[in-house]
């Protein structure tokens, strides 16, 4: 049962981990986005104030410029929005292994509790094998 719990909580910290890293992988996209929009907007208020001082030439710059910059616009949207999806799908997937993972190793666990406390003690003979070898290195 302990080690049936060990491994849940090592699944829920990993859970937890990657919830942590998709929700800073939505912040950094929508900061992004956010970025992007006040770039266009400055460049929107830019190119209006060079319209306003070459009145002669505003008809045909306008044209020009506007759809260049709502097409960068879209564009800017388009990415952040596939950054947002990819960020998501990647952290449910990663959410997806980690819990067939947990899920996995508790079935062997119950399947098999002969075998997995022997690994267990390996593992644990192993770690400190290598502590007491680490401790005399250093001395």
């Amino acid at each position: 049962m302990n080690v049936q719990n060990t491994t849940q909580n090592t699944a829920q910290k990993a859970a937890d981990s990657t919830q942590k890293a998709a929700d800073t992988a939505h912040d950094m996209a929508d900061s992004a986005s956010d970025k992007a929009k006040d770039a266009v907007q400055s460049t929107r208020r830019m190119a209006n104030e060079a319209l306003d001082k070459a009145e002669s030439s505003v008809k045909r710059v306008k044209e020009e410029v506007d759809p260049v910059i709502d097409d960068l616009a879209a564009r800017a949207q388009e990415f952040a929005s596939r950054s947002i999806n990819y960020a998501a799908e990647t952290s449910e997937r990663a959410r997806r292994q980690l819990n067939d993972a947990a899920d996995a190793t508790c079935r062997y666990v119950s399947d098999q509790p002969g075998k997995s406390m022997l690994m267990a003690v390996a593992a644990g003979a192993a770690l400190a094998t290598a502590l007491l070898m680490s401790r005399r290195s250093d001395r």
